[in-house]
C-alpha cells in the first residue's frame, strides 16, 4: 500500500456518508461527474533521468482533492521496461484508507498482436474485489481501442484513441468512450500542462468527464482506463527522461 505525502491533508472533498451497494471509498464518484488527473513532477528524475514511481492528484471540479494515487512498482522494471512495466496503483481517500487498486501486468506495446501480451489492467473496489477491467481490442498499429468490461469481463464501453495514440502534434487529445452501439458516454482529455513541465518531464495533466449517474464502479474503472492511457502513450523511458532533461544515471 502506498503512503500519503506529508501535505495529504490539504483541500480534501467533504468525505460523504455511506451509500449502501457501493464500495466503500467510491462514495466520493457518486458526487461527481468530472476528475482532473494531476500528476506529480518528481525532482529527482528531471535531474538524474532515473525513473520514478509515478503519483497523482486527482481532484473535483471545485479544486478540492477527492484521492491520492501511487504507484507501486519494481525500480528495475521503471528503468528497463518504461512504460510497459507492470505497476499497481494504489487510492487512498482522505483518510489514508487504500478504496482502490488497479493492477497492470507486464506487456508489450498496444500494437503487439498477441493476446496474451497486449496492455490491460484490472481495477478493485475495495481491494481484493474485482470492478471491472481495461483491455486493447484486437490488433491495430496506429488508433488502438480499449474495451471496458464489468467483473464478469462482459464489454461495456469502448475507449477510441485518436490517430498515434497520443494525438501526434495535437496538444490536447481526446480519449472518447462510446456504448458498443456508438453513442458517446464519457471522455478523457489530455491537458496542456505548460511548455517546460511537456517538455522536460513526463508529468502530465488529465481531465476525465462521465455522466453524473453512471454506475459508479463503472465510474472506478474510467478512472484506470486513465491511468491506462497515460502510461501507454504519455509515459517515457528513462533514456528519452535523458535526453529531454536530466543528465545519466
Amino acid at each position: 500500500m502506498a503512503q500519503a505525502p506529508p501535505d495529504y491533508k490539504a483541500a480534501w472533498m467533504p468525505m460523504p456518508a455511506t451509500v449502501p451497494n457501493c464500495p466503500q471509498g467510491l462514495e466520493y464518484l457518486l458526487q461527481v461527474d468530472q476528475l482532473l488527473v494531476r500528476q506529480q513532477i518528481e525532482l529527482l528524475e528531471i535531474l538524474t533521468g532515473w525513473e520514478q514511481a509515478n503519483k497523482y492528484l486527482v481532484k473535483n471540479t471545485l479544486g478540492q482533492q477527492v484521492y491520492y494515487a501511487a504507484e507501486i512498482s519494481d525500480c528495475g522494471q521503471r528503468q528497463c521496461c518504461g512504460p510497459n512495466r507492470a505497476f499497481t496503483m494504489s487510492i487512498l481517500d482522505n483518510n489514508g484508507q487504500e478504496v482502490m487498486v488497479m493492477h497492470r501486468p507486464l506487456r508489450c506495446a498496444f500494437n503487439c498482436c498477441c493476446e496474451d501480451c497486449r496492455p490491460f489492467m484490472e481495477i478493485q473496489a475495495p481491494p481484493g474485489e474485482t470492478i471491472g477491467y481495461v483491455k486493447t481490442e484486437g490488433c491495430a498499429m496506429f488508433t488502438p481501442t480499449f474495451l471496458i468490461l464489468d467483473a464478469s469481463q462482459t464489454a461495456v464501453l469502448r475507449l477510441h484513441t485518436p490517430i498515434c495514440g497520443a494525438g501526434c502534434c495535437e496538444c490536447t487529445p481526446q480519449y472518447p468512450i462510446r456504448s458498443l452501439d456508438g453513442q458517446d458516454v464519457a471522455n478523457i482529455q489530455k491537458q496542456w500542462s505548460g511548455l517546460g513541465k511537456e517538455m522536460f518531464t513526463d508529468a502530465d495533466n488529465f481531465a476525465i468527464s462521465f455522466p453524473m449517474d453512471l454506475d459508479v464502479k463503472m465510474k472506478g474503472v474510467l478512472m484506470g482506463a486513465l491511468f491506462l492511457v497515460d502510461f501507454m502513450f504519455f509515459e517515457k523511458s528513462a533514456n528519452q527522461n535523458n535526453n529531454a532533461g536530466g543528465g545519466g544515471y
